[in-house]
């Protein structure tokens, strides 16, 4: 049922608008002008009534009041044949007009002919009684007979009684007619007002049949598309754009599984490489054992044995040969030191998530890497100034191993003066506290500002500054490893500044990868772990200071 109608389709949701909205006009024009209709039949039965049929017979009464009068005035005159009785008769006559006025106004056919009757039967009575008295009496000669009066008269009674109940009958016509009147408009209200309502439920019912239901079936459709079934085929009936949306839909639905087929994929193969990664890493942190006990132990006798033989043979050498045996020895001695800073490098990926880490007061860390810095700060003179540090989130070992680096590079790259290095924080933002280690030493040229920071790189000698240039590198990797960043302060003038962030106790910890990822850099899941041995990790500087 739902295939054909979806093949047959339907009027758009445009055409289905216009054929509603011309319904509902065309239903109204017709309950309005049916409304019309009966308001204008009310309204001329109510001014027929009102206006003409009820001042006729009001008139009809007084012209009846002034027949009587004329009657009254020429008796009254023929009795006394006094002047002033025939006032009545006078004035009854000129009332009697304006009365006739308005009956006549009725424009009815019986009206019109019985108040002709009336007329004549008046005129005889004047004519044949009244005008022959009045001028009997005048005369002194003897009137009519008042028999021969009556009999006229009693004609002009018959005829106005006539007129009078016409008039009734036509009053209780109107008024029927006015009821009538009134009953057809209720009545056509009501019809009307039932049409419409039938019309606008006829449309509410098309409404929900062409376009909600069908509706409601692609909502169902495109809801269990959105629950996961994505092998559902979306269709759609009902009006064009509803069918349109349909495909749409279901366009899209295709193009998100064959998306996700491509994502599954490649998930497959990221699960690969990270298969294949890990063992590579697995291979790299046996081959960073190896090269901690394997490799060191022959490094180890090469130096021995060197030593040995310029202690024994001393004598027999020349300078030249006692000078090839320092330079075997601290070659070996360098190679040593630089497998055991890889070493270290290589071990931050065992140690624990920061997230897991308990919250510390800084000046505690900062006196364990000052305690093992002792040394280097007696021999140079050094001083460590120390300001209000908060209480962060991290792991104690690989930020001991920070300060360490950076005061340790702060000394050994000093001026003539001594060197004073000063160790800082302030609240930065989201949540989180920047540190800065300040010293007076010979500075970093900004332009040196990001190499300073890569593993190996070194910017002078190693005979002037030792080193393995691993240490700011580190130093780099367990800072973005606690969620925060780490940068040279191209502002500063006078000596170096180095600033870090580190989130507060109560902020959320960011993991190194996130870090790595929103900066675009590709890294290892690696972890530093901080030696309590006596390596001394170095700070790069430009011309006569490099990265150690």
């Amino acid at each position: 049922m739902q295939s054909s109608r979806a093949e047959l389709g339907g009027p758009s949701l445009r055409r289905w608008s216009l054929l509603i909205s011309v319904a509902l006009v065309v239903v109204l024009l017709g309950a309005t002008v049916a409304v019309l209709l009966a308001i204008g039949d009310l309204s001329r039965a109510r001014s027929r009534l009102l206006d003409v049929v009820g001042p006729a017979v009001v008139s009809s009464q007084q012209l009846g009041a002034d027949v009587v009068d004329q009657e009254n005035g020429v008796r009254g005159y023929v009795l006394s044949g006094s002047e002033s009785f025939l006032e009545p008769y006078l004035n009854g006559m000129d009332r009697q007009s304006s009365a006739r006025a308005t009956i006549a106004a009725t424009n009815d056919p019986t009206v019109l002919k019985e108040l002709g009757a009336l007329d004549v039967a008046l005129a005889d009575w004047r004519e044949d009684y009244a005008d022959p008295t009045i001028t009997a009496v005048r005369a002194g000669t003897t009137p009519p007979v008042e028999a021969f009066g009556k009999q006229r008269f009693d004609a002009v009674r018959t005829a106005l009684t006539t007129v009078q109940e016409e008039l009734a009958g036509q009053r209780v016509e109107g008024r029927a007619a006015l009821n009538d009147a009134s009953t057809r408009m209720a009545v056509t209200c009501i019809v009307a007002l039932g049409v419409l309502l039938v019309a606008v439920l006829g449309c509410v019912v098309a409404l929900r049949l062409f376009v909600v239901a069908p509706l409601s079936r692609l909502r169902r459709h495109v809801g269990e598309v959105a629950g996961g079934d994505f092998a559902h085929e979306v269709t759609a009936t009902g009006p064009e754009e509803l069918r349109e949306l349909g495909r749409g839909v279901d366009v899209m639905r295709t193009r998100i599984v064959d998306e996700l087929g491509e994502a599954r994929e490649r998930n497959a193969a990221l699960d690969a490489a990270t298969a294949e990664l890990r063992r590579s890493n697995a291979e790299l942190e046996q081959f960073a054992y190896v090269a901690s006990h394997d490799l060191q132990e022959p490094l180890r006798k090469v130096a021995s044995f060197c030593q040995l033989l310029e202690k024994r043979y001393h004598d027999q050498l020349d300078e030249r040969g006692v000078q090839y045996l320092d330079f075997a020895v601290d070659g070996a001695k360098r190679m040593q030191l630089l497998i055991n800073d890889l070493l270290a490098f290589s071990r931050r990926r065992q140690a624990p998530r920061p997230a897991r880490g308990r919250p510390g007061r800084r000046p505690g860390r900062r006196g364990e890497a000052r305690r093992n810095l002792a040394v280097a700060l007696e021999s140079a003179d050094a001083t460590v100034e120390v300001g209000d540090l908060p209480e962060v989130r991290g792991e104690h070992r690989l930020l001991v191993g920070v300060f360490q680096n950076l005061i340790g590079n702060a000394v050994k790259f000093h001026g003539d003066e001594p060197p004073h290095v000063r160790v800082d924080a302030e609240p930065g933002e989201d949540d989180m506290w920047v540190f800065s280690v300040s010293d007076n030493g010979i500075g970093i040229n900004e332009q040196y500002a990001e190499r300073i920071f890569v593993i190996f790189q070194r910017l002078h000698a190693k005979d002037r500054y030792p080193g393995t240039g691993i240490g700011l590198s580190m130093c780099r990797k367990i800072i973005e490893y606690h969620g925060g960043r780490i940068w040279l302060d191209t502002g500063t003038t006078t000596g170096a500044t180095i600033r870090f962030t580190l989130p507060r106790v109560d902020a959320d910890v960011v993991t190194g990868d996130q870090v790595r990822r929103a900066n675009g850099r590709v890294a290892g899941d690696v972890m530093v772990r901080t030696e309590e041995s006596d390596e001394r990790h170095d700070h790069g500087r430009p011309a006569a200071h490099g990265t150690g």
